[in-house]
């Protein structure tokens, strides 16, 4: 598929000058009616908010989905946003609220299990794709299989804390649970992949389930558009 050419919303000199301010004061411009500065927030946080929605949805089409809806919601309720957490972390949790909606709607997410003692794989509408997995070599596509096989509620946390680095007490935020959650259910999840995986995991986490520029700009563009 060719990517259509992007043009930005704001001259790319003066998005250039916005990117040294914080999360916060970017905010407050964009309050303040300089809208198109909404984009540098976009661009700031495309791959994080990607990785929450493709962790619960499992599918990149409906991710990219996801995460306009998450946007135009944020721009939506951008005076709500308080401070209280990271901007990020309020980001991500509207996102995770719009994927967490969709697959549930669908009747296509499990709720976590805090008493079982074991995650296994249970890869409910994900096909295996061993041609795929085995044709190269690549850990890529492997690894990102293995994830998304992880059980609900266990690949979500995996995602935010390993492969997007979020701390334990901001995946809790994200995803409306506790510390003590999240760390249980980010070591069974560990577990689990290296059942999968053995020692090849960790090399690689950094790198899967990227969120390159010509999605990137396929996104802004389109919210820019609704917001504008």
């Amino acid at each position: 598929m060719v990517e259509e050419p992007f043009m930005h919303i704001v001259d790319a000199a003066v998005l250039e000058s916005w990117k040294t301010l914080s999360d916060e004061q970017i905010v407050a411009e964009v309050l303040d009616g300089h809208t198109a500065l909404f984009e540098v927030l976009m661009r700031r946080h495309n791959e994080r908010v990607y990785r929450a929605a493709r962790s619960i949805v499992r599918d990149e089409d409906e991710a990219e989905d996801v995460m306009q809806q998450a946007y135009v919601n944020a721009y939506a309720h951008l005076r709500q946003f308080n401070g209280q957490a990271q901007f990020s972390t309020w980001l991500t949790r509207i996102a995770i609220n719009e994927a967490l909606a969709r697959v549930r709607r669908n009747r296509r997410y499990e709720p976590f299990e805090e008493e079982e003692s074991v995650v296994e794989f249970v890869n409910q509408g994900v096909p295996r794709d061993p041609e795929r997995e085995a044709a190269s070599g690549e850990l890529h596509a492997f690894l990102q299989s293995a994830i998304d096989g992880l059980a609900d509620g266990a690949r979500e946390c995996f995602m935010l804390r390993d492969v997007e680095g979020m701390s334990t007490a901001e995946v809790g935020e994200a995803l409306g649970i506790s510390e003590d959650a999240v760390k249980t259910r980010l070591s069974r999840a560990r577990a689990a992949l290296r059942r999968e995986l053995m020692d090849r995991m960790r090399s690689t986490a950094s790198d899967v389930f990227r969120f390159y520029k010509p999605r990137c700009d396929r996104v802004v563009a389109r919210v820019m558009e609704r917001i504008g």
